[in-house]
């Protein structure tokens, strides 16, 4: 039987290198002279913390940092912002990175599959969906669907197809 599997990741180290690359960019514009504007990446809980004097230079940290991580590939729909804080003369704004997918998107992403009315099936596997099928052409459509567009108006937490990876393609017992 054929199968894929629907995972979410993210590559840390194309995140490092954004990240780098936007303090860098920081350190260097004029209207960031004198201000106390950082971008701090905790790789083992996959966090970033940006710090900022107002609601304004918060904005602009946060698109730079955006564009540093679309030109790296990084999908930046994997990003789940938190509330912004004010701590003393700062503001501070959490952002995790989702890495892998919850358990609400992986029961979406079952029934999705269960209403194409294809042949096959799916199934969670922790943080992932496997799909297993006997036709190949199934799964292909399956991706397909999935590729292109999928609504969830049901789940408060809508997928984030941007930063959905299809993987591990097991094509071998099927030729």
């Amino acid at each position: 039987m054929a199968s894929f599997d629907i995972v979410c990741q993210v590559d840390f180290q194309e995140v490092t290198n954004a990240v780098d690359q936007a303090r860098r960019e920081i350190a260097n514009r004029y209207d960031f002279k004198g201000s106390n504007c950082t971008i701090e990446l905790d790789s083992q809980k996959g966090e970033l913390l940006i710090t900022a004097d107002d609601e304004y230079k918060m904005q602009t940290v946060i698109d730079i940092l955006l564009t540093r991580l679309l030109k790296r590939s990084v999908p930046v729909k994997s990003l789940v912002y938190g509330k912004t804080t004010p701590s003393g003369k700062v503001l501070k704004k959490n952002i995790d990175i989702q890495q892998g997918l919850s358990k609400e998107q992986c029961k979406e992403l079952n029934l999705l599959i269960k209403n194409t009315k294809l042949k096959v099936q799916s199934q969670s596997q922790g943080d992932s969906v496997r799909v297993t099928g006997k036709k190949k052409d199934d799964l292909q459509q399956v991706m397909h669907d999935f590729l292109i567009s999928v609504p969830c108006p049901k789940v408060q937490n809508p997928l984030r197809l941007d930063s959905i990876i299809i993987t591990d393609m097991d094509f071998d017992s099927v030729l």
